[in-house]
């Protein structure tokens, strides 16, 4: 939880308050022009921004935990420090000077040739006011990173660690492709000379054919009849991190059948949110409630193989359709095997059939950057995307005991929420001990 005793951070800019942020160029010039994004980059549910976060401890204490005291004075990345970030950025942007674009509905990314906006600041608090057990969301996060697309920043804090935020397009880049980007910015504030991987565009990859087919129900593009009632109300949305450890894995596949017992992690996860949200917000028994699932398509393209240093949207959302009432009443098994299912429908020629429908319907954790990998990696809230707590993140997390994980944060009405805890609860408890279950209620918070 938030240190209750903090003071509000007061965030003061390095170059001067009138000054404010300031634009990282190319270290070299590149002629404006435009790039043509592929038809799977180019879904009008990919065109939103993604704030993301970095937490970093002290390079002078790599090991002070965020809910000692680390409001005290040692000495941590300078300004000449950032300034190497800054560096970095610069010469990132020169080999891939697409990274910043404005997605345009069957056009493509326009490169403008000037940069991104940073912002360097200093904050008045430790590590251990934003969180005891760093997960979102986090107290003012929206002061750690400017409202501007394409933005990005670097905070110092008292403890001599250090926040590192940013805006993802979605449109420009996955997940994979976000990572590539921070790792050569990473190698090259480490004083690598070039990136170790190079940036590819080639978004042909994942354009239409022509004429375009569509060989593959996608029922994620289907047009879905309106709810009998407004089951996901947008105001007053509360926003919570749930933590899934061994235990908590090991609890929900011990209440699967053995035929599904081979199923990922993800695939159990998402299968008992599912039911869990469902539950949660009750809507009609008859209504068809879904669940998108993402599917890297990268490894699916053989011939040729996609380019490792290929950072485009390069997934397919399968979704997994049943009515509220078979969700709800159905053991878990029930909802895992519709994800299992829409998962293993995502093949090539289900990527060219996506391809081709766009035509026709018109590992965040691990980059070092000197100070070694930060104590808190992913997405700076929940409800990220044009209708809060549709989306969802599962991130890598080291809980306060040092128990690998994954941490879920999820966004949800106040009325919902309490149910949803509720059920999580009652489905892991089928077969856990009482010592585990007190561990289980912490992990809510």
């Amino acid at each position: 939880m938030a240190a209750t005793n903090a003071t509000k951070p007061s965030l003061t800019y390095i170059r001067g308050a009138e000054a404010g942020p300031r634009v990282n160029r190319s270290s070299r010039a590149h002629p404006h022009e435009f790039k043509e994004l592929s038809d799977v980059d180019d879904q009008e549910g990919l065109r939103f921004q993604i704030p993301l976060i970095q937490f970093y401890r002290s390079h002078d204490h790599p090991g002070c935990p965020a809910r000692q005291s680390c409001n005290r004075k040692v000495a941590g990345p300078s300004q000449g420090d950032q300034g190497g970030r800054s560096k970095s950025l610069s010469v990132v942007l020169t080999v891939r000077r697409a990274t910043k674009g404005e997605g345009r509905a069957e056009v493509g990314g326009r490169v403008y040739g000037d940069g991104i906006i940073f912002i360097e600041a200093d904050a008045d608090v430790g590590l251990d006011y934003f969180a005891e057990s760093l997960k979102p969301p986090f107290p003012q996060s929206e002061e750690l990173l400017f409202d501007v697309p394409g933005s990005s920043g670097v905070t110092r804090l008292k403890c001599g660690g250090f926040i590192l935020a940013l805006r993802l397009n979605h449109t420009m880049a996955d997940a994979p492709g976000l990572a590539q980007f921070l790792n050569a910015v990473a190698e090259l504030a480490r004083g690598a000379d070039v990136p170790s991987v190079l940036p590819v565009w080639e978004r042909h990859r994942f354009a239409a054919r022509n004429p375009p087919r569509v060989t593959c129900v996608h029922r994620e593009y289907e047009d879905v009849d309106d709810p009998k009632e407004t089951i996901i109300p947008l105001d007053a949305m509360v926003h919570k991190s749930f933590f899934f450890g061994p235990i908590e894995i090991a609890a929900l596949r011990g209440i699967i059948p053995t035929h599904l017992k081979l199923s990922s992690t993800f695939e159990v996860l998402t299968a008992c949110l599912w039911r869990c949200r469902t539950i949660a917000l009750q809507p009609d028994p008859e209504e068809m409630v879904r669940i998108i699932c993402i599917v890297s398509a990268r490894h699916l393209l053989k011939d040729p193989p996609l380019a490792t240093g290929f950072y485009g949207d390069a997934f397919a959302f399968p979704v997994a359709v049943s009515t509220a009432g078979q969700i709800s009443s159905n053991p878990l098994g029930y909802a895992l095997g519709l994800v299992n299912k829409a998962k293993g429908d995502v093949t090539q020629e289900y990527m060219h059939s996506l391809a081709d429908l766009m035509v026709l319907k018109a590992g965040l954790g691990d980059h070092d950057y000197g100070w070694g990998p930060p104590v808190y990696g992913g997405p700076a809230k929940g409800g990220v995307g044009a209708i809060p707590g549709v989306a969802r993140f599962y991130i890598p997390y080291k809980n306060g005991k040092g128990e690998k994980g994954i941490v879920v944060p999820r966004c949800l009405p106040d009325f919902a929420m309490k149910r949803f805890v509720k059920e999580l609860n009652g489905l892991l408890s089928q077969t856990l001990s009482m010592k585990d279950m007190y561990f289980i209620l912490d992990s809510f918070i």
